[in-house]
């Protein structure tokens, strides 16, 4: 398994590693990594990785089997050998944008308390799909109420419980599309101080704060009783 160094700090913007193999496709797998892999409709984080004779820029980075992460090179060229010591260089500026998208979907959830059926997190705006039959009353209500949450600079923290006191508390899961991944022992919660608490594997910002303004930008009806919310960074 690859030691993913983001869940302890998604600040965290190099490291080293070494590479453990290669995937058919031409990824790289190492054994830890400050790169966010593709899923939970977070991006792959992007950069470049250097080596002893030789370096490259990281287009995404990928889950592999067995737990592991593969980087995926920009463009083909030489790849590091097995057992070559890498230094991980992060491109902060887009993962930082994902970081403070992600972080607002999680409020939009709270000033939209309805069920949630899909998500996707970009560099300038995010989307939520919501079990929303009926229309939004009020957009500019919704977004003012967004946007007080962030000025309030809540504190967004995160903690650990274990597979079976999620499945004893199923309300903690607001995403009907997607359950949080069981079966290592463990889930990783996100909390956000005095109104949150959800399972979520992404990267956040550590202050509602960080986030800056919002808009709502399209509501868009999708299906019988779906409706997206997409919210976009000022």
């Amino acid at each position: 398994m690859t030691e993913l160094l983001f869940r302890g700090d998604a600040y965290l913007v190099e490291c080293d590693a070494v590479v453990t193999g290669h995937t058919p496709e031409g990824g790289i797998i190492v054994d830890r990594t400050v790169f966010y892999p593709s899923g939970g409709g977070q991006p792959g984080d992007n950069g470049r990785i250097r080596w002893q004779g030789g370096e490259m820029a990281i287009a995404t980075a990928v889950k592999v089997e067995g737990g592991a992460v593969a980087l995926v090179p920009a463009e083909p060229r030489a790849m590091p050998p097995v057992g070559a010591a890498l230094r991980m260089e992060l491109d902060w500026a887009r993962r930082h944008r994902h970081m403070r998208v992600h972080t607002a979907l999680h409020l939009l959830s709270v000033v939209i308390p309805l069920p949630v059926t899909g998500g996707q997190i970009g560099v300038d705006r995010g989307r939520l799909d919501f079990d929303m039959p009926e229309p939004l009353a009020d957009v500019a209500a919704v977004e003012l109420a967004l946007n007080r949450l962030i000025d309030r600079d809540l504190a967004v923290t995160d903690d650990w419980i274990s597979d079976a006191e999620l499945l004893a508390n199923p309300g903690l899961v607001k995403t009907m599309s997607v359950m949080p991944p069981l079966g290592q022992g463990r889930v990783r919660l996100v909390r956000i101080e005095g109104i949150d608490l959800q399972p979520c594997g992404g990267t956040h910002v550590a202050r509602t704060g960080e986030i800056g303004r919002v808009e709502i930008g399209k509501v868009e009806k999708k299906g019988r009783q779906n409706r997206r919310v997409t919210v976009e960074l000022v």
